[in-house]
């Protein structure tokens, strides 16, 4: 028997194509703004801003518009006192993709439209569990993969945003000291918009007879993309320039990398890739990237050069 040829559940866009839908989207970010929000081995510019994450500011906008307005007409059907819950955006993908650097210039272009709206930005490193419970376990090199989040933490976190909580915390999380921030966190206070980024937001639940996942709360969400080769690249061209950089502050947790060669820092790099972050891709987090709402396919320049919009 011939098998059905399912259509695809993505609409499908050109760089080109998905520019043209900015239409009169101001650009407000200068290029000193780009220069301050970017990676570290970002290739983040001006024209990306404008071909790429206008046009996606412009739909979210109409996207939570809408949602807005759908929630309030719900609450005045039940007879409720209605009032705005968050819109909570989760964007996903690979060590290297360049999430961080995408969810803080999203942040910065959503929090400057008109309204002026209340926007946060929450990594999900802070959800790790600490070192010392890592190290406990033994799953040290496992970071990154379900197993080495609180993931109940977590799920209480976006249920409690969702709820609508005067004020929700979570941990901090070092990226000098590779840990928690012990008796510190972060405070979100009732905010307009959400973005939750990591490398888990889009993965169920490590217990299987769980039923809620994070993802249940997101209103939207966005998983970055790339060639197995690329992030290859990309993840041991970042490595040599955090060896030059961060991991020369003596209170760093890699400060014993600091004075590696070239090729020792090369070496170790693909070393990490291919044991601990490919593996959790392939494993993990790939897996995922059909659960999304938009996939933003980047090329070999670290630029999108291919949309995927999930059909309504």
């Amino acid at each position: 028997m011939t098998p059905v040829q399912l259509s695809s559940p993505y609409l499908s866009l050109s760089r080109e194509q998905w520019a043209s839908l900015r239409a009169d989207t101001p650009l407000t970010l200068t290029q000193e703004d780009i220069v301050e929000l970017r990676g570290i081995n970002s290739a983040m510019n001006l024209q990306e801003v404008e071909s790429i994450y206008l046009p996606l500011a412009r739909l979210l906008n109409l996207y939570i518009t809408s949602k807005q307005d759908l929630y309030l007409a719900t609450q005045h059907f039940l007879g409720h006192q209605g009032k705005r819950v968050p819109y909570i955006i989760g964007l996903a993908g690979s060590v290297a993709v360049g999430k961080s650097t995408s969810a803080r210039i999203l942040r910065t272009l959503l929090s400057r439209w008109p309204n002026s709206p209340r926007v946060d930005l929450i990594t999900t490193d802070g959800f790790l569990w600490p070192n010392a419970y890592l190290n406990k376990r033994n799953i040290m090199n496992k970071k990154g993969f379900p197993e080495s989040y609180n993931q109940q933490k977590l799920l209480e976190f976006v249920s409690d945003i969702k709820a609508g909580k005067p004020v929700v915390t979570c941990p901090l999380y070092s990226h000098v000291t590779y840990d928690i921030v012990k008796d510190t966190t972060v405070s979100i206070e009732q905010p307009d918009i959400v973005i939750v980024e990591g490398l888990n937001v889009l993965q169920s639940s490590s217990k299987r007879n769980n039923k809620v996942f994070v993802s249940d709360y997101f209103d939207f969400s966005i998983y970055m993309d790339a060639s197995l080769p690329d992030l290859r690249k990309w993840y041991t061209e970042r490595f040599l320039k955090l060896r030059d950089t961060a991991f020369q502050n003596p209170d760093s947790y890699f400060h014993r990398y600091a004075s590696m060669s070239d090729q020792e820092c090369k070496d170790l790099a693909m070393k990490i890739w291919t044991e601990i972050n490919e593996v959790n891709l392939h494993e993990n987090i790939l897996p995922t990237k059909h659960r999304a709402d938009l996939i933003l396919t980047k090329g070999s320049e670290h630029l999108v050069d291919q949309i995927r919009l999930r059909k309504l």
